[in-house]
């Protein structure tokens, strides 16, 4: 395969799978835009660079999902790493996003960080589950683990989201009365 067409087929791929990668790798990301974003431009970098083996797996997007949860996992292990987190002003999200309101951006907030509480594999086994469907089955296989791995990630991480949403809940309650 020429070049050219390697790399039309790739912009291609691209174009109609990015919103998903980057959707995925925001969950993942625990709403870190700017992390999801390295995410997002590492694994498309490493697709990239061994595409012929991408374009002949029987769904591409699911070795780019596969790909893109090893990337988080993998940058989310440096102990290195020191990351920033900024907060948006929700004056400024309210008016980048006109449709979303404050109950939901409220939401949105909330939700990220009970799932950034969440280690990175825990996390990992929520979005392939609950986020993108996965069986348990095809998330063992994407993360390189058994299915009893899954099983136990999954419950220990539903019951600390539980936990975390429930005292939160509690706490929205106490504030509204």
């Amino acid at each position: 395969m020429r070049d050219s067409e390697r790399s039309a087929e790739f912009v291609v791929f691209v174009r109609a799978h990015r919103a998903d990668l980057l959707r995925t790798a925001t969950l993942l990301c625990a709403g870190d835009d700017a992390f999801a974003e390295d995410v997002v431009q590492t694994t498309l970098t490493r697709l990239y660079l061994s595409w012929g083996r991408v374009r002949r797996a029987d769904v591409p997007l699911a070795y780019a999902r596969r790909s893109i949860t090893h990337v988080f996992i993998d940058e989310a292990r440096l102990a290195h790493r020191r990351r920033e987190t900024t907060l948006a002003d929700p004056t400024e999200a309210l008016a980048a996003e006109p449709t979303v309101g404050t109950t939901d951006l409220v939401l949105r907030e909330i939700v990220l960080g009970a799932l950034a509480s969440l280690g990175p594999r825990q996390r990992a086994v929520v979005v392939l589950r609950h986020w993108h469907d996965l069986d348990v089955a095809e998330t063992a296989r994407v993360l390189g683990c058994s299915t009893g791995t899954v099983k136990s990630q999954n419950a220990r991480a539903l019951a600390h989201l539980r936990d975390v949403l429930g005292a939160t809940d509690h706490q929205l309650s106490l504030e509204v009365s």
